[in-house]
């Protein structure tokens, strides 16, 4: 019988994924002498970023794997079906397909699922790296606080726990939900952690007016939202409750069809079933559906709104508009996610739209992360006694720890 827990190929994927992370890394080391690039923060902040930006593609490729039903295509974890790679599974994945042509296990499928885990444990190998430099580069100055690193490594393990959960219990939709919530936190603590590394560089006049302005607190609320619409979206897709409706702005030719939100969301059920030992009715499918849709009547015109107000928002000492771009964005994103939503209940939920839906929610959890952490110039006090004997007292030190976006935004 397959053991849905076969450790044994583990130090070979590790493995796998730390030399597919080498690839990136060697480019970025390659680009970064030649441009000159000197000091550890400098090259704390470009790994960070590559981290980030895999991070980004870990995410898109886990809705690839769902959405082409490959979530299951090695039914065992970390490995398949006890082996490194499918090549060396091939007798295996080929005599479950024989029996099941329909079922979840094929060569294509098998594939699919053990690239999304090696770029999963090539992310976890650059965050692994991340922390222990980080506690080896401590002192120097400008340096990020390595509890940043430490808390982006307790992430990536329960990430990696979640993927272990994820096939163990057969893609139920609570655990695939958390899963992609979980990814989602990954992008949001690692635009931080770039941005505390950036914001030494902005002018105290302009963090300190942004700490003081209104409009933070509008964007606060706008990420809260988008945290309930995403956590709605995730589970719209787990549910694969998308194609209940297929027309806008009506669902199933009614404003307001038959919808049971009791059975909907009832969370601890499995996959395509009520929790109660029978199968999850239209109605419960249709609650998912159109309570996702209901919050994007509000996610929307909130997205154009704290565009508009970073667009107009000016500092006062010189007239500038320093967030202009990034409301810009934000107008952007909220049109491509209008678009992208409306394809796949129009268009009949294809791939690329999909696709292009999860992409946009986690470039909206990047753009307002990186809005929102922008710390007061006070907090640079509290970091002098990590500066290096010699180190001169005007040398900018970004601020230091997981919490202290958190201080600074009360600041």
């Amino acid at each position: 019988m397959l053991s849905l827990i076969n450790l044994d190929p583990a130090l070979e994927v590790a493995l796998l994924g730390a030399l597919i992370a080498l690839m990136p890394v060697s480019v970025v080391a390659w680009r970064g002498r030649r441009q000159g690039l000197r000091g550890w923060p400098a090259w704390q902040r470009v790994l960070t970023v590559l981290t980030l930006f895999l991070t980004l593609d870990l995410v898109v490729f886990g809705a690839f794997t769902r959405l082409t039903d490959s979530g299951l295509g090695c039914p065992d974890w970390p490995g398949c079906y006890g082996e490194t790679s499918p090549f060396a599974a091939h007798a295996q994945i080929n005599a479950a397909h024989a029996a099941l042509p329909t079922g979840p296990v094929s060569q294509s499928k098998a594939w699919i699922e053990m690239v999304h885990r090696y770029l999963a444990t090539a992310v976890g190998a650059l965050i692994t790296a991340l922390m222990a430099l980080a506690w080896w580069m401590r002192r120097r100055a400008g340096a990020l606080s390595p509890w940043w690193a430490t808390v982006a490594f307790i992430w990536v393990c329960g990430q990696g726990a979640f993927g272990a959960l994820t096939v163990t219990l057969k893609l139920q939709p609570i655990v695939v939900t958390g899963h992609l919530l979980g990814a989602m936190l990954g992008v949001g603590l690692l635009t931080m952690q770039v941005r505390v590394l950036e914001v030494a560089d902005l002018p105290d006049a302009l963090r300190q007016a942004w700490g003081l302005a209104g409009v933070r607190r509008l964007g606060w609320f706008v990420l809260a939202l988008l945290a309930v619409q995403i956590a709605l979206g995730a589970w719209v897709s787990t549910n694969y409750a998308v194609l209940v409706c297929s027309e806008m702005p009506t669902c199933q030719g009614q404003w307001w069809p038959d919808m049971d939100f009791r059975m909907g969301f009832h969370l601890m059920r499995p996959l395509g079933g009520d929790g109660h030992g029978a199968f999850i009715t239209l109605a419960g499918l249709t609650a998912i559906h159109m309570a996702h849709r209901m919050v994007a009547v509000l996610m929307l015109p909130a997205l154009l709104v704290y565009g508009d107000r970073l667009r107009g928002w000016t500092l006062d000492t010189t007239g500038e508009k320093p967030w202009l771009r990034d409301g810009l964005w934000l107008w952007g994103l909220a049109a491509w996610q209008l678009a992208s939503g409306l394809s796949n209940v129009v268009l009949g939920w294809p791939l690329v739209g999909a696709l292009a839906h999860t992409l946009g929610a986690a470039l909206l959890v990047w753009r307002l992360i990186h809005v929102l952490t922008c710390p007061a110039p006070k907090v640079q006090s509290r970091l002098a006694g990590r500066v290096e004997a010699g180190t001169s007292a005007a040398t900018p030190i970004p601020p230091s720890g997981p919490h202290s976006g958190e201080s600074q935004a009360s600041a």
